[in-house]
């Protein structure tokens, strides 16, 4: 068959024939029917940034194509199941804006979407390919198992099953059986396998016959192991396309040889080269930093994170910062998706951040989300030192954000010391005065009367032209000390915005407020906010 050339008539209609075509002739596939993939991972951890990248691509994908985004939790490996972790999976997906259409949580047509309530078909099939001699029962010990893996060791093989019961007789499998044995069912490796079309790696073909041993299709304990559970669900689930890491590459002609024992029509696959470190190295859950939740509570937007994983990679027409969901599926196009790793440099989530909150500022109904946030926010670390609560009206930090937009990469920056002259009225000793000039109650009454004729409405240009001005009629103190001054008594810090953007921003009457301490004679020593 000659391979499609291109990705031009992906426009997949639901219940419709869509053929999905791929400008390179490594690389080809057709499918009839609704585009479905899935995102499928075990609840053995929290969900990270390699998964969340998966889950990603199937969503992009999906949606550019009008398909259905499904989410399979793998539950079976019960002894390594952490508690929350299934919840918490749907959660992150939903926060990072990439919620499933078919789940645990939403339900759906082919459910249910935990495996471990799934193994009567696991049972079945698995039984299946027994009756058709594709599949057999193994009762090796694990004391057998460990011997042949020790053995492979020591004489510098790569351990593998030796097929032993593979050419046990009928009678001696029902002997063990009805003994009670503990057993498991193997899959048969025949060799002669087909070479496939990867979407991504193109032409495949790995003889797994002649390097592995038959492998578990079904445990002692009637749970499936990965390789039986993840080809029946993507059967019955009717999966389309299978768009996972590349680790999974190699194992793709073992399903193969199932999909065709049993008579099933494969899914297409494609395997997404791996997530790396900007250095080249394995991505590690043992890296803390790489779970989802620890960006979540760091402040980190999820569009932003959605947009440094996919810029560090590849399938896209074009590859710029500052893309959000919808122009990221707009943007898609899987003949783009090369096969090399992707690159990932967290030392730049901050910019990606600071690209991402300014958009939302701009955006009426995103800024009171941000409101909404950053008043839960200050209440909760400055509420026993706030004197005005005019500093939590959605007016006043409306005009924060606006003037900080482009200059902060989180909100969490807003509560930081750097910025605490927002909420908190600062201390001002009166040597720390003293220190910068003689003229302080001079220049503080040159700076009410300035505010006084500006009224109500301050603009940063205008304010900073007109302390330009205010610094020249001060006798004995340079223009650099006039601007320290003024930004001690509006800030009590050194150094931050210009001093016209926290005039703007702090508005008129807090202004006066906090230079009329400046104005009075009687305060001498410290001059505490009130």
């Amino acid at each position: 068959m000659t391979p499609w050339r291109c990705f031009r008539c992906l426009s997949a209609v639901r219940n419709r024939p869509v053929k999905l075509q791929l400008n390179d002739t490594r690389r080809c596939s057709t499918v009839q029917g609704e585009v479905r993939v899935r995102f499928a991972p075990s609840p053995t951890g929290f969900l990270h940034l390699g998964g969340l990248r998966t889950a990603l691509y199937n969503y992009i994908f999906a949606k550019k194509y009008g398909g259905s985004f499904i989410l399979r939790l793998e539950d079976t490996d019960q002894s390594r199941l952490v508690p929350g972790a299934a919840e918490s999976i749907e959660d992150m997906l939903e926060w990072a804006g990439v919620p499933p259409d078919e789940s645990p949580r939403r339900g759906g047509p082919v459910g249910p979407y935990l495996q471990s309530q799934r193994l009567d078909l696991y049972s079945q099939t698995a039984q299946r390919l027994v009756k058709s001699d594709h599949a057999y029962y193994c009762f090796c010990s694990s004391q057998r198992l460990d011997l042949l893996k020790k053995e492979a060791l020591r004489t510098g093989q790569t351990p593998r099953y030796d097929n032993r019961c593979r050419h046990l007789q009928a009678g001696q499998v029902q002997q063990k059986l009805a003994q009670g044995v503990p057993h498991v069912i193997r899959f048969r490796l025949d060799a002669g396998v087909e070479p496939f079309q990867d979407l991504i790696f193109g032409r495949n073909h790995h003889e797994v016959a002649q390097v592995e041993g038959d492998p578990v299709v079904m445990k002692a304990d009637g749970f499936p192991t990965y390789h039986l559970a993840n080809i029946v669900d993507d059967h019955h689930m009717r999966i389309s396309h299978v768009l996972r890491g590349s680790e999974w590459l190699i194992s793709t002609s073992k399903h193969l040889l199932m999909y065709r024992a049993l008579g099933w029509q494969p899914p297409t696959f494609g395997h997404l080269p791996l997530l790396m470190n900007k250095d080249g190295t394995k991505l590690s859950k043992r890296q803390g930093d790489i779970f989802i939740q620890s960006f979540q509570r760091d402040g980190v937007l999820p569009e932003a994170l959605l947009d440094i994983t996919t810029h560090c990679g590849s399938g896209f027409n074009s590859n710029r910062i500052g893309r959000r969901i919808d122009e990221l599926i707009s943007e898609f196009n899987p003949s783009k998706i090369t096969t090399h790793s992707a690159l990932l440099d967290l030392e730049k989530l901050p910019e990606f951040n600071r690209i991402h909150l300014q958009r939302r500022i701009e955006d009426e109904g995103q800024c009171d989300l941000l409101i909404k946030d950053l008043q839960a926010q200050i209440q909760q670390a400055c509420t026993a030192e706030i004197q005005d609560e005019e500093v939590l009206h959605e007016d006043y930090i409306r005009r924060v954000l606006r003037l900080r937009k482009g200059h902060i990469s989180s909100l969490k920056e807003l509560v930081s010391p750097a910025y605490s002259y927002l909420w908190v009225r600062p201390s001002v000793s009166s040597q720390q005065v003293a220190a910068l000039t003689t003229e302080a109650q001079h220049i503080a009454s040159l700076v009410l009367k300035l505010i006084a004729e500006r009224g109500e409405e301050l603009a940063v240009d205008r304010l900073a032209k007109d302390l330009k001005t205010l610094a020249k009629q001060a006798e004995a103190t340079k223009y650099r000390d006039v601007m320290k001054l003024l930004r001690l008594a509006l800030s009590g810090l050194q150094q931050g915005p210009s001093v016209a953007e926290m005039m703007v921003s702090l508005g008129r009457a807090e202004i006066c407020h906090r230079f009329q301490k400046l104005v009075l004679p009687s305060e001498t020593s410290e001059r505490r906010g009130s």
